[in-house]
């Protein structure tokens, strides 16, 4: 399902019109690297957007992407200084705070989390929480998993690990999983499926995704630098929202089980989760105060995080949001 909202109209010429800055010779550029979760997908195309097109050098700063895998071990190798950036969501942010590790979120590019549980469409299930009678395949570490667990019964489901393909989901039609609305469903149907995305936002629980972190201890000793990565990864998204496929043929070189077609189907989907109402009034990649203390208080109730450890408003700035 895909929005045409007012704001992505206008993000070619806004890109187009931007003004050059002249940029450092390379050799007196910082260098910085920035940690993905997961290997490079179309979820985070405006981070190489960025890359591609010279926004990070545009704005002072050289940045080396890496990408990431099962279990990446982002928040630690941030919270050490191993590397200056990382991607994450916003419940490993808060799990983070509630151990006293002090990472910061700086933008959002998801508003609307592209999580889901695949169904066949043959189940006859059109909501996460009429789910039954089957075997459901879930992650045992993220934040979702356990919430949806706490929130709903699941009677009869058997609970299994998250096999990271779709070939168990073919081959039973009793079987769902996790996914990305833009990655399982996708790849399954071309594979002769009849898969149905429901989306997890749409149970209230909604967390921000692909979100950039750093430490309090660089947002305070290097707050430039922060400000570049910040600017620039905006601009990215916008650029990779009005034209992608620069950028998707980079990341189809990264990433080769990433096809052309899967990565253009990422793009477009992701434009109705990324420019939302809330986005289009306060900016790409803007946070709340509401939605962090609801992800807190969702995160609490369901056992996952303890009462009174965490102070959201220190979890998350959108003090360099341009």
């Amino acid at each position: 399902m895909m929005f045409k909202y007012p704001l992505l109209a206008a993000l070619l010429a806004l890109v187009a019109c931007t003004a050059e800055k002249e940029a450092p010779t390379a050799d007196a550029l910082p260098k910085v690297q920035l940690a993905l979760n997961w290997f490079p997908e179309a979820e985070h195309g405006g981070l190489y957007a960025a890359a591609v097109h010279g926004y990070y050098e545009e704005n002072g700063v050289e940045v080396e992407i890496l990408g990431g895998g099962p279990d990446a071990p982002v928040v630690q190798r941030v919270a050490t200084g191993a590397v200056a950036f990382g991607i994450v969501n916003a419940d490993n942010i808060l799990y983070a705070r509630a151990q006293q590790i002090p990472v910061v979120a700086l933008m959002a590019s998801y508003q609307i989390s592209p999580r889901c549980i695949m169904v066949h469409e043959s189940s006859g299930i059109d909501s996460i929480s009429q789910i039954k009678n089957i075997t459901l395949a879930l992650s045992q570490r993220p934040a979702f998993s356990h919430y949806l667990r706490w929130k709903y019964p699941f009677e009869g489901v058997t609970i299994v690990p998250y096999p990271g393909n779709v070939a168990q989901f073919l081959a039973d039609e009793n079987f769902a999983q996790q996914g990305y609305v833009f990655s399982e469903p996708f790849v399954a149907k071309t594979k002769g499926g009849d898969p149905k995305a429901l989306l997890v936002a749409d149970t209230g629980f909604n967390p921000y995704t692909s979100v950039l972190i750093t430490t309090e201890e660089r947002i305070a000793a290097e707050p430039e630098l922060v400000d570049a990565v910040v600017r620039a990864s905006v601009k990215g998204w916008e650029k990779y929202l009005a034209e992608p496929e620069a950028t998707n043929r980079h990341i189809n070189s990264l990433n080769p089980e990433m096809g052309m077609d899967i990565l253009a189907y990422g793009a477009a989907e992701s434009i109705a989760m990324i420019l939302d109402p809330v986005a289009q009034q306060n900016g790409l990649g803007s946070m709340t105060l509401e939605r962090w203390q609801e992800l807190l208080e969702q995160m609490v109730a369901a056992g996952l995080i303890k009462e009174g450890v965490v102070d959201v408003t220190a979890a998350f700035t959108n003090r360099f949001l341009p």
